[in-house]
Order: C-alpha cells, then structure tokens, then sequence
C-alpha cells in the first residue's frame, strides 16, 4: 500500500468524519488492517492518517510502542527493527479531537511518511489531551505528553489538511545513504 505524497491534493482536504454505525463494519476493520499493514512497512514510522493511503476519513493509528520511551529510543540494528514492525500493535483514534493543549510549547525535530526525505523544525504543545473513538466503537479520552502529544498533534494535522511543513520553522533534506 503505497503512502501518498505531499504533493498529492487530497492530502490537502479536511477528512470526513465516520459515522458510529460505520466502525463496526468490515469496511472499517479492512480499513485499519490496510494502515496497519502500510506502517508496519515503514521502518521509521510510527504514525499513520487514513488520508495517507488516499481514504479521507477522521483515523489516525499510533505505534504502541510510542508508549515505551526505551522501546522508541533504542538504537537497533536492521534485523531487530524488522522484527519488532512485524508485532507492533497500534492505538486507534477515529474521529479524534483535540480538546486541551498546553500553552507550554517546544520545538521539536519531526518528519513525516507523506513528506520524504525532509524533516524539519516544528513548535508544539508538550501536552494535549484528546478524545477519540477506539476500533470497537467505544470512546475514550486520553492525555500525551513528550514524543506522544507530537504525534498526536501531527496526525490531527493530517485530519484538517495540514502537513508539518505548513508550519515547520525550519527545513532539511535527509542525506541519502550511499
């Protein structure tokens, strides 16, 4: 499944909220199979929008492991990444909204699979809290701080048609590996 890039339009649209009597239905679990199968392709991912592989609903799924700052950190070799994107399991936020951010900001370092090769600068809330509902229909709210809120933050963005380099202070191009 191919991510789409940032020059495609469609990463541009707000996405359209899913209907409750829609999250139970097979459609919706294919749909979430589908973005979980394209993330674990993306060593470096750990973030994914529906919107990304072209189906414009309000879903984001996030890497567990986001969770376990040492999982996250660990430098690993190819092998042991591989393996660990072969089990990562995913939260999943689905009509997910931001309803609290920290007036306390950082700049953070950040990319994006829609947006290869660069990565840039961004300020951030250090904390949100957001609601959303979970592949089961069943709503919940939460709060992030750290690496956690960033993502948030980020895939809410993908949401309402934004991407990081709408706002990012800063940009680079990644240097590529001979």
């Amino acid at each position: 499944m191919a991510i789409i890039q940032k020059e495609d339009p469609r990463l541009r649209h707000q996405s359209e909220h899913v209907s409750l009597a829609d999250i139970p239905k097979k459609a919706m679990r294919d749909l979430i199979e589908k973005m979980k199968l394209a993330l674990r392709a993306e060593p470096s991912g750990i973030g994914l929008a529906a919107v990304q592989i072209g189906v414009p609903k309000a879903l984001f799924i996030v890497s567990r492991y986001i969770l376990d700052p040492e999982k996250t950190d660990a430098l690993e070799d190819e092998e042991a990444a591989k393996k660990k994107k072969e089990t990562e399991e995913y939260l999943v936020f689905i009509n997910p909204r931001i309803t609290k951010q920290s007036r306390k900001k950082e700049i953070m370092t950040e990319g994006c699979l829609s947006v290869r090769g660069a990565f840039g600068k961004i300020k951030r809330s250090t904390n949100v809290t957001i609601e959303a509902y979970d592949e089961h229909g069943k709503k919940f709210t939460r709060g992030a701080g750290g690496l956690f809120a960033q993502v948030l933050q980020h895939e809410t963005d993908h949401l309402n048609g934004i991407l990081f380099v709408d706002h990012a202070l800063t940009l680079e191009k990644l240097k590529e590996e001979k």
